[in-house]
């Protein structure tokens, strides 16, 4: 739209009007001196608002906002006061806030403003009127915007705004990325070092063509890195790899190195300070140079000692149980198998894929035994116990079997483990040995460790019964003349008969040796007892036919009762020896029923041999000597040396108590040691005194007699206490030497020829055989007192007596006579020409030290009368 010219010259005509009026009219208001807007040019055309854009909706005098696009051309803006007074005379000034810094002032003949380039943006344009050109009036204002260009608008802005935004977030991103690379990078880098650090491994890196190895987490222990002679070579150190691994390292390396594998992969030992570490090495090749041959090779190096010790306990562990002897069968929580050894399938015939998965049975017990097991293992983590259970074939076999529970971290059973052993032979065996532990192998009977028990179970449940112990009379002598083997078939028939005397409950025990035992239960009857025994002793009288012989036997019985003769088996048992101890005292072949005066003697017996063994500790063995007289001078020719005891605060113990004591118990050797020695030590002082002449006579006992180099060990004796063996008279019962006449022969020869004197002693108190007596090299025979004594009462004693003298006058020896006690007994000696005697008529025993005073006075005197 374009102004009207008309309405332009009428507002003009109107403005002069006002100009000419203004100082008449003086006093007029403020908005008279408005200053309004009045032309819009462009390029000095003037031109509507709307034309430059259509935002521009008002006229211009009345807009308070105008809105240019971007224009290239110069913009006026024409103004003016067309209601102030005098309006051709006024002064102005505006001012375009934002562009302009100062007001610029003109008057009435140039009322416009002009702007070239102006700038996008938003503006204030301010025009004011003065009549004086002091006094401002009348402001107006416009506000301005200025587009901006398509580039710089608010979707270009937007836009650039967004690729910004997107350019930074870009290189925020690839910034961030790579700062999380790196991040990642470091982390990676710190990982791998607490992983390498960790694990405890060694990172080598080999520079191929410089030869050179770095490491890194290197060991302690391992000061030097394994020398195999490739990498890193030390010419004057000695491989620190175990001879025995070297070779294959370094051919496992070069396979490597050379392309015949794809990777190099060797476990190996290397040396200490502390020993053999095994190692696990690997490496890669990483970098090839320009000829693509290996320039750089990296690995690490794992200590797998634990590893290896484990691997070689668990390869024999594993060995173990797959060989050892006992069968193993593994179970699962559910008891079904999940694993056997050989063992299993020799001992049942099971193989291990027939049980794989098969749930526990036992075929022959019930289910409810079954889960007993069960429960024991489950409640305490084991059970143990011997059972039977069937092999593949049928057969039934005996094992001692043991479950243990295997739990797991969480304290959970998590295997069974089943291991047992084929024990039916050793079953078989114990029960063959129960059998012949409790039965004697001669005779069939049950033995002493049966009878033990038996009895002990008797006498617990209080069951009256009686017993009878027995043994053969002289068995000895039966085993020694015939034999030990028609000894033992004569125990046996011996067992066959007296089987028979028995009643069916009663039982009959070999306790050992020819003594046996019968118990008659449920009885205390005295007729019952002696009838029982009396047949004992009638069915061994009779005649035994063994290997020709025809044998007979008699038989010495004891007899307890109980609870009467004891309350315990052991007691009883002792009884019944002290009673069948008795009864041989009487002569045997017959019984003895115990009472307290054989108690009694049992007590004094065992007292008594506690004295002995009392009396060789503490020196109280005494040799008293008694002399020996020649009945033709009735001068001393000799002594006997005799052992006496006497113990202090107890007295004299009699020699007819203690040596058969000390005969049984075997003390005699002791005994006679001690008195030998003492003997030989008198006998030497007295003859180097010139005191006594002659020899002194010891007592030689069955057990010294039987000793193994008796000649060496009593020349010993002489030898150390300095007497001559001529000094010396052994004296040797009767008895002794009928037992093995041969043997003992052979013994006094020996003695006889170390200058030793021997005596016979005791003489027609035993078995002697005229055929041995003159084989026997003695030089002395000593006529037993129990001869002497009636020697004037009795004329078949004196007759007996002469006949000895006589026959050993023809033998060549000399003949003592013991017990003299009296004037005609000497006297009648001395007629029938014996030379010798020696008793109470000429001395008791004396002491040592009475002994050289006694014959120096009394005996002289004695002999004499």
């Amino acid at each position: 739209m374009r102004f009207n010219t008309q309405l332009i010259k009428w507002w003009l005509t109107g403005l002069l009007f006002l100009s000419l009026i203004a100082p008449v009219a003086a006093q007029v208001s403020a908005d008279d001196w408005r200053v309004e807007l009045i032309t819009l040019r462009v390029a000095n055309k003037p031109v509507n608002a709307n034309e430059l854009d259509e935002r521009n909706r008002a006229q211009l005098y009345s807009a308070e906002n105008l809105y240019l696009p971007r224009l290239d051309q110069p913009l006026t803006i024409e103004f003016g006061a067309p209601y102030a007074p005098a309006a051709q005379k006024l002064y102005y000034r505006y001012k375009l806030d934002g562009f302009d810094k100062e007001w610029i002032y003109t008057d009435a003949d140039y009322r416009r403003a002009t702007y070239t380039n102006l700038g996008f943006g938003a503006y204030t344009f301010m025009v004011q009127a003065s009549p004086n050109g002091e006094t401002w009036l009348g402001e107006r204002t416009l506000d301005v915007a200025v587009a901006s260009p398509v580039w710089l608008s608010p979707w270009a802005i937007a836009i650039y705004v967004a690729l910004l935004l997107g350019l930074l977030l870009a290189f925020g991103t690839i910034l961030g990325a790579r700062r999380q690379a790196i991040h990642l990078l470091r982390d990676s880098e710190e990982r791998l070092k607490l992983s390498l650090w960790g694990s405890g491994d060694q990172l080598w890196d080999w520079q191929i063509a410089a030869n050179k190895l770095h490491r890194h987490n290197t060991w302690r222990q391992l000061k030097c890195f394994p020398q195999d002679g490739i990498r890193e070579v030390f010419e004057t150190a000695a491989s620190n790899i175990h001879e025995s691994d070297l070779r294959k390292v370094q051919r496992a390396l070069r396979d490597y190195l050379d392309g015949r594998t794809d990777h190099y992969e060797q476990t190996y030992r290397v040396a200490t300070d502390k020993g053999w570490m095994w190692v696990l090495d690997r490496g890669k090749i990483v970098a090839y140079d320009d000829q693509q041959q290996p320039a750089r090779m990296t690995g690490t190096l794992k200590d797998i000692t634990p590893l290896v010790t484990a691997e070689e306990r668990l390869k024999m562990l594993a060995a173990s149980i797959t060989n050892i002897s006992d069968g193993v069968c593994i179970y699962d929580h559910q008891f079904q198998v999940v694993e056997t050894n050989q063992s299993f399938s020799k001992i049942t015939g099971y193989r291990r894929d027939d049980m794989l998965g098969h749930t526990l049975k036992l075929s022959l017990y019930s289910p409810d035994y079954l889960n007993q097991i069960k429960q024991m293992v489950q409640q305490h983590g084991t059970w143990h116990g011997e059972i039977e259970d069937l092999r593949k074939d049928g057969t039934v076999y005996q094992m001692e079997l043991t479950f243990d529970a295997i739990f797991d971290d969480s304290n959970e059973i998590s295997y069974y483990v089943a291991t047992f052993s084929d024990i039916t032979d050793r079953k078989n065996a114990e029960r063959e040995l129960r059998r012949l532990s409790n039965t004697d192998t001669l005779t069939g009977l049950p033995n002493r460790s049966y009878f033990q028990v038996s009895h002990s179970n008797l006498v617990r449940k209080r069951i009256m019964h009686a017993l009878l112990l027995f043994d053969l009379d002289d068995f000895k002598k039966i085993n020694d003349s015939l034999g030990h083997e028609i000894g033992d078939h004569l125990l046996m028939h011996v067992a066959e008969r007296v089987a028979e005397v028995g009643r069916p409950q009663d039982t009959f025990y070999r306790l050992g040796g020819d003594e046996f035992n019968l118990i008659l239960e449920d009885t205390a009857d005295v007729r019952i007892i002696t009838s029982t025994a009396k047949r004992i002793l009638e069915c061994l009288a009779q005649p035994f036919h063994i290997s020709g012989h025809d044998i007979v036997v008699s038989s010495s019985i004891g007899i307890v009762v109980y609870p009467n003769d004891g309350q315990s088996s052991q007691e009883l048992l002792q009884n019944a020896d002290t009673a069948m101890y008795h009864a041989k005292n009487r002569g045997g072949n017959t019984y003895q029923f115990f009472n307290e005066s054989m108690n009694k003697n049992a007590v004094r017996r065992l007292q008594v041999e506690n004295q002995l063994r009392q009396a060789l500790r503490n020196n109280y063995l005494q040799v008293h000597y008694q002399p020996k007289v020649s009945l033709r001078t009735n001068k001393f020719v000799g002594l006997e040396a005799l052992v006496r005891l006497e113990i202090p605060d107890s007295g004299v113990i009699s020699p007819a108590e203690f040596i058969p004591l000390a005969e049984e118990t075997g003390l005699i050797i002791e005994v006679g040691d001690r008195v030998l020695r003492q003997t030989c030590r008198d006998m030497r002082e007295w003859v180097e005194a010139g005191a006594v002449q002659g020899r002194v006579a010891v007592n030689l006992s069955a057990k010294q007699f039987l000793q193994p180099d008796l000649a060496k060990h009593i020349m010993g004796i002489l030898k150390e206490e300095g007497l001559a063996p001529e000094h010396l008279e052994l004296e040797i019962t009767e008895g002794v030497v009928m037992d093995d006449p041969e043997h003992a022969i052979e013994i006094m020869t020996e003695l006889n020829n170390c200058g030793i004197h021997l005596a016979l002693d005791d003489f027609g108190t035993g078995y002697s055989s005229l055929a041995y007596l003159k084989r026997f090299p003695i030089q002395t025979l000593k006529i037993d007192k129990a001869f002497i004594d009636d020697i004037n009462g009795a004329e078949r004693d004196r007759n007996m007596v002469a006949s000895i003298v006589a026959m050993a006058h023809n033998l060549g020896l000399d003949v003592v006579a013991e017990g003299v006690v009296n004037h005609e007994q000497a006297s009648t000696l001395s007629t029938l020409d014996c030379e010798f005697a020696q008793g109470f008529l000429f001395a008791q025993p004396l002491r040592r030290e009475h002994f050289l005073a006694h014959i120096a006075t009394t005996l002289a005197g004695a002999t004499k009368d």
